[in-house]
Order: C-alpha cells, then sequence, then structure tokens
C-alpha cells in the first residue's frame, strides 16, 4: 500500500476512539494497580524485549514490550519497528498483525514503513496498535533525539529479594 492509498476516515476515526477509550481505561487502571508513579525507575532491553521498574533499587514489577516504531525529533519522522531491520526480533513481537490489520481494513498508517511525524498521527497508531495487541498498556522513553514507543504486556509483580 502506498501514502497515497484512499481510506474510509470516518471509519478509521471510529476505530481510534474505540482505542483511545480502550487504553485510556486500561493505562489509569495499569497505572494504579502497578504503583507506576512517583519515584519510580525503569529500565527495558530490546534483545530480551524485557522491562522493569523498579523502588529504591528494588525490582518490583516485570513485563514484555513490543516495540511499536519510533520518532526521530531531528528529522520529524515516524518508523514503524516492523520496517526496522536492525532491531532484534523478540522486540517486534506481534507487531505484523498491526500491519496486516492495516492492510485489511484500509487504514494506510498502519502498514506505511513511516511517515512525517505529527504528534497526533503517532498518538492513533500506538493507540491503534496496542488495541489490536491487547496490550496492557503504553509506554515511551526518550533520548539522543530518538522517541521509543512500547507496548507493555505480561506484567507481574517480582517477589521481594530476601
Amino acid at each position: 500500500m502506498d501514502n497515497g492509498s484512499q481510506h474510509d476516515h470516518s471509519d478509521w476515526e471510529e476505530v481510534v476512539h474505540a482505542a483511545r477509550e480502550r487504553a485510556r481505561d486500561r493505562q489509569a487502571l495499569m497505572v494504579e494497580r502497578f504503583g507506576l508513579s512517583g519515584d519510580v525507575r525503569y529500565d527495558w532491553s530490546l534483545d530480551d524485549a524485557r522491562i522493569s521498574w523498579s523502588r529504591d533499587g528494588e525490582v518490583f514489577l516485570t513485563g514484555r514490550i513490543t516495540l511499536i516504531g519510533s520518532v526521530s525529533l531531528a528529522r520529524r519522522t515516524w518508523l514503524w519497528a516492523w520496517a526496522n531491520d536492525s532491531l532484534p526480533r523478540a522486540v517486534l513481537g506481534d507487531l505484523e498483525r498491526v500491519r496486516r490489520f492495516g492492510e485489511e481494513n484500509g487504514y494506510p498508517v498502519l502498514p506505511w514503513p513511516g511517515f512525517d511525524h505529527h504528534p497526533e498521527l503517532v498518538a492513533e497508531a500506538r493507540l491503534v496498535a496496542a488495541s489490536v495487541l491487547d496490550a496492557e498498556g503504553l509506554w515511551a522513553d526518550e533520548s539522543d533525539g530518538v522517541q521509543l514507543h512500547f507496548l507493555l504486556h505480561d506484567l507481574a509483580f517480582s517477589a521481594p529479594a530476601r
């Protein structure tokens, strides 16, 4: 599908609205249930597709991540993770399903490898990806002029260290 593909914009808006409602509820529940506010630190690894949160040096929560995509702030572009050959396979999870969902339903932003960074369009793509892959939540990190956008899965409290 190329960037000039036509789609039913009102249908896309309905999908985005439903995904936004779903994500808002899940995100709030995730933050509350797992205590992800305040003095929380986190570490993630693309190699093993894992994330952990800690407080006072003690890991209290772990989960699996799917890298959705990245934004180059200098170039102001979005790149889907499935279109980035340099990433470890583990961190892509089932992201290919999001691309196929876009192709099957005529939502061109999902199967385009990349596009100019428009914050609202990136937000819509993230929300729909979270819905398609039934993510527990969304997470983002920024360093060296690149934003990385993740989906969170399989969150579980860690046993306290003895």
